[in-house]
């Protein structure tokens, strides 16, 4: 496995209170990693130590393999949860200085603007002022400024906010095309189904501690409870092995007492009845972070 970014060991602390405790992660290249916890669980002291806005107190971030220093910070393409455009300057002029600043050329710049507004249907907006923008609109645009430079790694904090579901939908699927070009993306977000449709890995830290972390599948997985939905015709008999939780006449939920396998139970079921769909029921992300934050 090919890592972007390794965080070793890293610790910090703001006037004695700890922000973060020897955090250790690798975030895969060219993957979607979601970076989530509840507010106040360090996720922003760790994205602002990325960032290099401020430093840890020790420990140590390598940037594929190479300790993480300031000619790193162009490879970057950060969207901070609170935006920060210039109200009275053009939308063109904005995205230019932005991406100037990363280090691109104005010939560059231009080019790679012009694509990106086309892209995403905005071309009229060049030339308006970011203060007529609405807030979806300037979401948009700082988005664009965030990836118009070809960053290797791309931080998202909280990048649908503000978006409609279609316009939502329009980022996701440009996050999606940022994974297939092999950019590596730090998705930190409280919407947990934008984390199952995007994320690749993840990692849950609370009170500056990382409590969970591991590949999505696997992690569902790990916490399943041996449930299966069923839907069927005919009548239901009591099942050696398995408990029958609910059962609404043609819908059921099903638990196995120990290890039965969906395969046990399907050669039972199908002895009794005419089944119309049977599936695992696995939790959602969203249950395993209320569960592991409850557990802490």
């Amino acid at each position: 496995m090919n890592t972007c970014l390794d965080i070793i060991n890293v610790k910090k602390e703001y006037n004695k209170k700890v922000a973060l405790k020897s955090i250790n992660l690798s975030i895969e290249e060219g993957k979607i990693f979601g970076l989530l916890g509840p507010n106040g669980a360090g996720k922003t002291t760790l994205i602002r130590i990325i960032n290099q806005i401020t430093a840890p107190d020790s420990g140590q971030i390598q940037f594929k393999g190479q300790r993480f220093d300031r000619h790193h910070i162009n490879k970057i393409g950060y969207l901070p949860e609170e935006r920060g455009l210039y109200k009275n300057m053009k939308v063109g002029e904005q995205c230019l200085y932005l991406a100037q600043l990363k280090g691109l050329s104005k010939i560059q710049s231009k080019k790679l603007i012009h694509q990106w507004f086309n892209r995403l249907d905005m071309l009229d907006w060049l030339p308006k002022k970011v203060e007529e923008l609405s807030k979806g609109m300037a979401q948009k645009v700082q988005f664009i400024s965030t990836v118009v430079h070809q960053p290797e790694l791309v931080i998202l904090d909280e990048p649908f906010s503000g978006f409609d579901p279609v316009n939502s939908e329009i980022i996701k699927q440009e996050i999606l095309n940022l994974k297939k070009q092999g950019i590596t993306i730090i998705l930190s977000t409280h919407r947990m189904e934008s984390v199952e449709e995007l994320c690749d890995n993840i990692a849950l830290i609370n009170n500056g501690k990382c409590i969970l972390q591991g590949h999505v599948d696997q992690i569902k997985t790990d916490f399943k409870k041996n449930l299966f939905e069923l839907e069927y015709r005919g009548s239901l008999k009591p099942l050696m092995g398995f408990d029958i939780l609910e059962d609404n006449e043609h819908t059921a939920l099903i638990k196995a007492k120990q290890n039965q396998s969906s395969n046990q139970l399907l050669s039972q079921l199908i002895d009794q009845i005419d089944v119309i769909s049977f599936n695992e029921k696995l939790p959602t992300i969203n249950d395993i972070f209320l569960q592991s934050i409850s557990n802490e």
